[in-house]
């Protein structure tokens, strides 16, 4: 029986495991100094000046919000090809949510539509408070000009970046802020690196850095200089905001900590990955991934768009087929404003035409740095088939 061959999955090694038993084996489980030693590692790779790690990057978004002051009768914008946390952040913080369809080629959000958008909304009195860029499957959207579009028109910037840890835009490192207020990874098992489950919300700005790590833990502190009134002992903590238990744990650190030292090498393989996948497949009636010259993709996906209409067989067919072989594809995504969820708010199908066009064709084959050339060959061999079924 041939094994599995899953479109993502984690790669945990010895030193892995050693450094999350040495957690197990100290005193700190949590809210101890592998959290600090995890944040500065990836400030390393980054240049970003802070970093606030957190359970999850759907906290990291949720809190990233809160921080920037999102609140009820403020929206929030970002791509319909996303996963709905990049959406959801801003309901609950009881805003609204309007989305931006994507460009056709890198499938992020479009920054000409967005442009015509904004004008749209100023002349409606509707402008956004945030706007969230998915770097979607791990390449960078075009930051200049969405941060440019900022400046004109007031909003502020989210970078969700959960795909992206280690992608560069411009020659410079994905998370190092300098177009965005704050920047979100993720740490979810089928991403770059991973602690199992968890996330990260990055700023240069101190005072964003501050809120952030409040919200991550109660609202509480012990630092006198955020606290009112004098201290009534050395136990003596205030809560200071309304805040939430989103903390990670020394345990999850410590394998993020050990997973890092592997980023460049693991970003550099999947490079690796994606150049054999467009030679493979390149006489296939398929769109193969478009990167666009001022990225560095962090490769978390390889998606494919089936040309269905040279092809006598269907999207649902193709897929059924690799699942059959267990090659255990996936589709990333289902564009957000066509969920029922969002459908009770008012979201139509036809809002966002190229975003579910995209749908429509789109497969995510395997992709991560475990995969073997015989692997990618069985995917291909698989794929061939099933589309000329």
């Amino acid at each position: 029986m041939e094994r599995i061959i899953r479109y993502g999955q984690q790669d945990i090694t010895q030193s892995d495991i050693d450094a999350v038993t040495t957690v197990l084996r100290s005193v700190n489980l949590t809210q101890g100094p592998t959290i600090p030693r995890f944040e500065q590692a990836v400030l390393a790779e980054t240049g970003a000046r802070h970093a606030v790690a957190v359970n999850s990057a759907t906290s990291a978004l949720h809190i990233a919000c809160l921080a920037l002051g999102l609140g009820p009768g403020d929206w929030l914008w970002t791509s319909p090809n996303t996963f709905v946390a990049s959406a959801n952040c801003a309901l609950y913080c009881g805003a609204q949510v309007s989305f931006v369809d994507i460009d056709p080629r890198t499938y992020n959000l479009c920054p000409d539509r967005l442009e015509a958008k904004l004008a749209s909304a100023q002349a409606e009195g509707r402008l956004p408070k945030v706007v969230v860029p998915v770097h979607f499957a791990g390449q960078p959207c075009d930051m200049a000009r969405i941060h440019a579009l900022s400046q004109k028109y007031g909003f502020r910037i989210i970078e969700d970046a959960s795909h992206a840890i280690g992608g560069r835009y411009l020659g410079e490192p994905i998370g190092n802020g300098r177009y965005s207020d704050i920047t979100v990874f993720s740490f979810h098992p089928v991403k770059i690196i991973t602690t199992a489950e968890g996330g990260m919300a990055l700023t240069n700005d101190d005072a964003l850095a501050t809120r952030l790590g409040l919200l991550r833990s109660h609202g509480i502190t012990r630092d006198a200089a955020l606290m009112s009134g004098a201290s009534d002992g050395p136990w003596y903590y205030q809560q200071v905001a309304l805040g939430f238990n989103y903390r990670i744990t020394d345990i999850q650190a410590a394998l993020g900590v050990s997973q890092i030292e592997r980023l460049t090498a693991y970003v550099t393989r999947r490079h690796e990955i994606a150049r054999r996948y467009d030679r493979l497949l390149a006489d296939l009636p398929l769109t193969l991934p478009w990167q666009h010259p001022d990225g560095y993709s962090a490769f978390h996906l390889y998606v494919i768009r089936l040309q269905l209409d040279r092809l006598a067989t269907t999207h649902v067919k193709v897929f059924e087929a690799l699942r059959a072989a267990d090659i255990m594809v996936n589709l990333h995504y289902i564009p957000v404003h066509t969920q029922p969820f969002y459908r009770q708010m008012g979201f139509r199908l036809g809002d966002y035409p190229v975003a579910e066009s995209y749908y429509r064709g789109a497969i995510s084959i395997p992709m991560h740095p475990q995969l073997t050339d015989a692997d990618q060959d069985r995917v291909v061999e698989v794929l061939r088939e099933a589309l000329v079924q």
